[in-house]
């Protein structure tokens, strides 16, 4: 029998910094994505709250920010996260009201964009084949500390 693999996790100080970002996808759902992130600038939890509390939706999107919140508490890069969970494809589906992030595949996929947009560089978000489009001219916009802009016509 093999030894049990033993994982250590990085715990989040009491008093810790982070975001809180509003998202609607069609259909009328909307939620909070909530990150909590440590000294060093980087996610260490996700809370996602919908709208429609109690809902399956509700449900779903909870156990994602819990499993996401542990995997980065023991050391699974972020960058594999956005590779594995952004461009995934169910309903509901659709527009949303970021401009950065126009349109999303699934509730997971717009989540897991705009925490790559938020905390990944260019480079990464390239080499996993996560970028985001500009609604105006379709060139990648670039993304730094929640100011996007695209490279080509400069829009927002």
């Amino acid at each position: 029998m093999q030894n049990p693999i033993e994982l250590t996790r990085r715990r989040l100080p009491d008093e810790r910094k982070g975001f809180i970002h509003r998202f609607q996808i069609e259909g009328g759902h909307k939620g909070y994505i909530t990150v909590g992130i440590y000294e060093d600038g980087t996610p260490g939890e996700l809370f996602i709250v919908m709208s429609k509390g109690g809902s399956t939706l509700s449900g779903l999107m909870d156990t994602i920010a819990v499993s996401v919140s542990m995997l980065l508490q023991h050391g699974v890069p972020l960058k594999l996260l956005v590779k594995k969970f952004a461009n995934t494809r169910f309903e509901p589906f659709g527009q949303t009201s970021n401009l950065c992030i126009p349109e999303a595949t699934s509730i997971s996929d717009y989540i897991f964009r705009w925490l790559g947009m938020k905390f990944l560089s260019l480079e990464e978000l390239t080499e996993i084949g996560v970028l985001t489009k500009c609604h105006q001219c379709e060139k990648v916009i670039v993304g730094e500390n929640t100011s996007y802009t695209c490279i080509a016509c400069l829009s927002h």
